[in-house]
């Protein structure tokens, strides 16, 4: 039998397979981030996955960063994911809400009262965002102050809550792709002056004070986390990455996570046999893999787990297609985030 097909316990479940859904915004919501029913069909239609993690999700107005992206932060927010994962459910399936502040990569016009987004520093990032007049700018952000960044992982601890109260399996926490979570990390785009700036001890603090705040919400066990070394995206730097990501997962062996997530993306450094033997939890690999290179990281011990994003996105179905050896349908980049049904519930499953 392909290793894919073999059960993997992550965190306190036992997955029937090593097929996990990658976060992919989608960008699916209405302009209050409140999920349109579409979501609904979409996760269900994947439900056989082994694990499904959803697109980033924000915990507070002031952590959206693109159009039409959904939130935890409301009553009526809330209302749909639990659809979502009633939905999930009733076909046996597993699901974490990911988290995702996305803090500098954002734009005043996202924004309540069109204010200006937030970062560890008032450093502003090359390039543009997406918004609903197109594309802008970004624009330099504000310094969060000590008081600030408290309350901030407090929108973490509540958006873990509400996650769970909504029938989420557990968080991922999104700690790449150059949003909130990296930023404090990363000393590029970190320069403070205080406990949560300058060394690397001090750049991993906020992150791993969030995931203790999440922790104490959800149980170790129902709580991941997602990092991509080195991956750039949203002009993100790190003068040491393999310094800063080898202490940050030594940091997290006392929180007895469910799993780590790593994807990778053009590193030149083998981060995963630089971390994997760090980690205490399921080890997810994710970035670029087809059905062969999934099963060879599984027989070679290198992953319990493996993340598909645009093969889930386009084949509902993909661990049966993967199962029979069956052609699989191609992504259309064209819907990726536009609204409607259309490459979004449409793509065909077998049956």
């Amino acid at each position: 039998m392909s290793p894919l097909f073999t059960p993997v316990q992550i965190g306190r479940y036992t997955l029937p397979n090593r097929l996990v859904m990658a976060p992919m915004t989608r960008s699916r919501a209405d302009d209050h981030g409140i999920p349109s029913d579409l979501v609904v069909t979409y996760y269900a239609q994947r439900a056989s996955a082994g694990l499904i993690i959803t697109e980033g999700v924000f915990p507070s107005a002031m952590g959206k960063g693109y159009v039409r992206t959904p939130g935890v932060a409301t009553e009526e927010q809330i209302a749909v994911w639990k659809k979502v994962t009633e939905a999930v459910h009733a076909k046996g399936g597993r699901i974490f809400m990911q988290i995702m502040h996305c803090g500098r990569i954002s734009h005043p016009s996202m924004l309540p009262n069109a204010v200006q987004p937030v970062a560890p520093s008032a450093i502003k990032p090359a390039g543009q965002t997406w918004t609903g007049a197109g594309m802008e700018e970004f624009i330099t952000p504000r310094e969060l102050t000590l008081d600030e960044i408290a309350g901030v992982i407090d929108e973490y601890r509540l958006a873990t809550r509400r996650a769970i109260d909504a029938g989420f399996d557990g968080v991922e926490l999104h700690t790449a792709s150059g949003y909130l979570p990296e930023q404090f990390l990363s000393s590029g785009s970190n320069q403070r002056q205080d406990q949560y700036g300058g060394s690397v001890e001090n750049r991993a603090r906020f992150v791993l004070e969030v995931l203790a705040a999440m922790v104490a919400e959800a149980g170790g066990d129902r709580v991941g986390i997602k990092i991509s070394p080195e991956m750039g995206f949203n002009d993100i730097t790190d003068a040491n990455p393999q310094e800063t990501y080898t202490y940050l997962v030594d940091q997290l062996r006392d929180l007895n996570l469910a799993y780590l997530h790593v994807a990778l993306f053009g590193a030149k450094v083998d981060y995963h046999a630089l971390l994997r033997p760090r980690f205490n939890g399921a080890y997810l690999i994710g970035g670029g893999l087809d059905q062969t290179g999934a099963e060879a990281v599984l027989s070679d011990g290198r992953a319990d787990a493996t993340v598909f994003g645009g093969a889930f996105l386009a084949n509902p179905d993909l661990p049966e297609r993967f199962r029979q050896g069956a052609p699989l349908n191609t992504p259309d980049k064209n819907t990726f985030y536009s609204p409607g049904a259309e490459g979004y519930i449409d793509y065909p499953s077998l049956s």
